[in-house]
Order: structure tokens, then sequence, then C-alpha cells
């Protein structure tokens, strides 16, 4: 494969927040609610030539055994302020928020992420998520929650309904006159009018067409449903299968779904969340990556993380010892953990998967979290670490990764001054941005 037809790489930005990626705790370890921070890792992904910079959402501080858990996207400013004010400090990197489809509403989102649109010049995208609990619900008026398939039905009608406010006016609805400066043309503001399952909306938007049209959309849902939403109406999958095989197979799964619904491959970018590792050899880089491991997960952390599973308290066990010999509580697995995503719903069997790991492996309970937790890893030298992602994206297990450095603001700095280099002498990897709008960027088809 030559290098005029190899597939190009696409590279996105993950600001962590304090969560159990973010070794927050480190002396060179920076603000996580400092708008200087989001800048200096939105300016260096810009540098880098990277697609968009992405923020994740959190909705209500998580809970564990009654307890504020001590890491989590917590002090957080407002995703869409936050990206606002980097559209003035940037040119031309995607802005990517994550904003929930269960607790919003259709007519809201979608002025926001249209305003976005037009302040960055067409470089906003919008990762939709689904909330799983009551309890997140709590923090809204509608509360409640909604069944699994409910979750994405609602989904699907809120991005549908959302593209039919942005579609109601015309492309061309704002007209330049050199006499009469910037008018809207007569008629060209139409009225949206669903009646759904989920939504009852009628009116007119107050936001003219964005230059994108629509927002890049971009999903993270990984089952079945998720995966179908996507192949309707995504342009991104922030996918959790970052390891080679597996992202194979999610890769060939969510890309053959495509064609139902008259779109081609190109069309949907797979994009997993990776860690990379860097060092002066392969050793090096693997300490290193050791030690960030260690760093992340405290002996307090991983039995907390285990009792999610078992459903009690552990904390007499210790922490670099065995793992229980009894099974977990199922009924406990419910409650004790609350406003994230439970990790399994069958503990019994997972239990069982992780005596049989640590007894293969000879696994302490720490360091079995370790193994279990840990992002699939690009780990070497600069020119190792670009080898190993091209050769991912050309064998078609992504089209590339969204990076999650362990250090805010400057964990991608090492990343983006020595492996980008390396991806560019290798013919992947842009050396500048062929377009002005994150659409382009990503080799998407304009909307009309």
């Amino acid at each position: 494969m030559t290098a005029t037809t190899k597939k190009q790489v696409h590279l996105a930005a993950h600001f962590p927040g304090v969560n159990s990626t973010t070794i927050w705790n480190r002396p060179d370890s920076g603000s996580q609610i400092e708008f200087s921070s989001f800048v200096h890792l939105a300016q260096a992904a810009e540098r880098g030539k990277f697609d968009f910079f992405f923020l994740a959402e959190g909705l209500r501080l998580r809970e564990h055994r009654g307890k504020l858990v001590d890491l989590d996207v917590v002090g957080r400013p407002d995703s869409l302020t936050v990206l606002a004010g980097l559209a003035a400090v940037t040119d031309r990197i995607g802005l990517a928020a994550t904003l929930n489809t269960t607790f919003n509403e259709p007519y809201e989102l979608a002025r926001q992420f249209a305003s976005l649109d037009h302040l960055s010049a067409g470089r906003a995208a919008w990762n939709a998520v689904t909330s799983p609990d009551a309890f997140t619900g709590e923090n809204f008026r509608r509360g409640g929650f909604l069944d699994p398939s409910q979750r994405y039905e609602r989904a699907a009608e809120l991005i549908a309904t959302a593209k039919e406010v942005w579609d109601s006016w015309a492309d061309d609805a704002v007209v330049a006159d050199q006499a009469a400066g910037r008018f809207v043309r007569p008629g060209a503001i139409g009225e949206f009018d669903h009646r759904g399952e989920h939504f009852r909306i009628r009116g007119r938007s107050t936001v003219p067409r964005s230059p994108q049209g629509y927002p890049v959309q971009i999903q993270a849902g990984d089952s079945d449903g998720g995966r179908e939403l996507a192949a309707r109406y995504t342009d991104v999958i922030f996918s959790r299968h970052s390891s080679f095989d597996a992202g194979q197979r999610f890769y060939a799964d969510v890309k053959g779904r495509l064609a139902r619904y008259g779109r081609t491959p190109d069309s949907l970018k797979i994009i997993p969340a990776a860690v990379a590792v860097l060092g002066d050899s392969e050793a090096d880089a693997r300490e290193r990556a050791d030690q960030i491991h260690l760093d992340q997960i405290s002996p307090q952390g991983a039995i907390a993380f285990l009792e999610q599973v078992w459903g009690r308290d552990l904390s007499d066990h210790d922490p670099d010892g065995p793992l229980p010999s009894f099974d977990p509580d199922v009924e406990g697995t419910e409650s004790i953990t609350k406003g994230r995503v439970r990790h399994t719903k069958d503990p019994v069997a997972v239990a069982q998967q992780w005596r049989d790991l640590a007894e293969s492996k000879g696994l302490s309970i720490r360091q079995l979290i370790i193994e279990v937790t840990a992002r699939s890893t690009f780990l070497g030298t600069a020119k190792q670490v670009a080898a190993q992602i091209d050769h991912a994206v050309q064998e078609d297990a992504a089209d590339g990764y969204i990076l999650v450095p362990h250090l805010t603001p400057h964990g991608l700095d090492e990343f983006i001054d020595t492996v980008v280099p390396e991806l560019q002498d290798r013919g992947v990897f842009r050396t500048e941005y062929p377009h002005e709008t994150l659409r382009g960027n990503l080799g998407l088809e304009p909307v009309r």
C-alpha cells in the first residue's frame, strides 16, 4: 500500500477532568477549572493539527457507599461555556461538547449548538449521550429515568427533532447586500412542527443556519441499540474498543450497518479513546506506564472499584492481597455506587472471570483492577507509537484515536512534539488543516 493510498489518521484531544484517568495530585498536574488549562490543551492540540478538542460531562456528583467519590468530574464549568471561550482563542480545531439526551430538550440543544457553530465559524460537535439512572435524574425537574431501549428511542427522536429545528432556516436565509447590509430573505425562515412519542414542539428558530448545517454528531454508545443509532445518525463514534482485535470487530460491525441507512463507510469515523506513553526506549515507556497505573489506582481506589462488582463493604480486604473467595451480593451492586454506569450486569460471572485472571497471572486486588481498567495503550518511543497508530488505522481497527492524557493540561505536549511529526513523515497525518470547518477536516460530506 503506497503512501498516496494510505488512510489518513484522525486525532482528537480529551480533557479528562478529575477522574481515575487523571493523576490530579501530582505536582505537575494543573487546575481542572481555570480557563488557562483548557486554553493550553486546546491550543496544543491545534498546534498538532488535531481534529477536535473534547469535553466530557458529569451531571451529578457520584457517590460510593453514601460518600462522594474522590476522583470525579467535579468543579467542571459548563462545557458549552468553555468551548464558546475557546472559540475565541483557537482557529481551526473542532470543539466537541457532551450533552445529555435524556434530560435536555431538542429546541434548547439545537439553539445552543447552532450558536457555538456560528461563534466558532463551523467547528462545533455534539457528543450525544444517554443517562442510565434515576439518581442523576433527581437533579432535573422531569426526574426519573428511562429503560435502556427508551433512552435510545428518546435520543434518536431528540437528534432528529434538533435537525428539524436546524433545517427550518434556509441555507441562504441571511443575505449580504452592499447597500442594505445583511438581512433575512423573506420567506427563508420556516416553521418546525414535530409531533412524536417524546417531543411535541412547534415554532421558529431564533438562530440562522450555521456554517456546518449541523454540528458534527458524536456518540459513545456500545450496546446494540447504541450501534444502530450511530449507524443511522452519527458522524463519529467515541468507542471504548481501542485494542486491536476488539477494534477490528467493532469497526466491521458498525460500518456494516451503514448501508441500510444509505450511508457509505467513509460517512462515519470510528475514533476510540486511547493512551500513549512515551519513553527513550520501549522498556523506559513500560516502566513509566507501570508507574502511571499505580498512581491512577490507589489502594483505596482499588477496593472501591472491587466493591462495585461485589456489592458490599470490602474495606477489611488487603488491596495487595487476594480477591474475595465469596460471590458478589447481586442486590448490593444496584445501590453501592450511584451516579455512574454499572460495570456489569452479571457480577457473579465477572467475579469468576476476575478470579481466573488473577490466578493465572498471580495478581493482587490492586494489580487486577489496574489490569481490567487500564485503557489500551500505545507504548514505546515516538517512532514506535506512530507505527502502532498507523498500523491500527490501516488495518481498520479504528479511523484514529481520542488521546486521553494522564496529566492536565500538559499531558499531550510530548506526543504533539514527537509523535505527530513521525505520523506526518509516514504520510498519514496532515501538516496543515485542509478545511475551515470540522466537518471538512474529518472528511465528512457537507450538510445541505
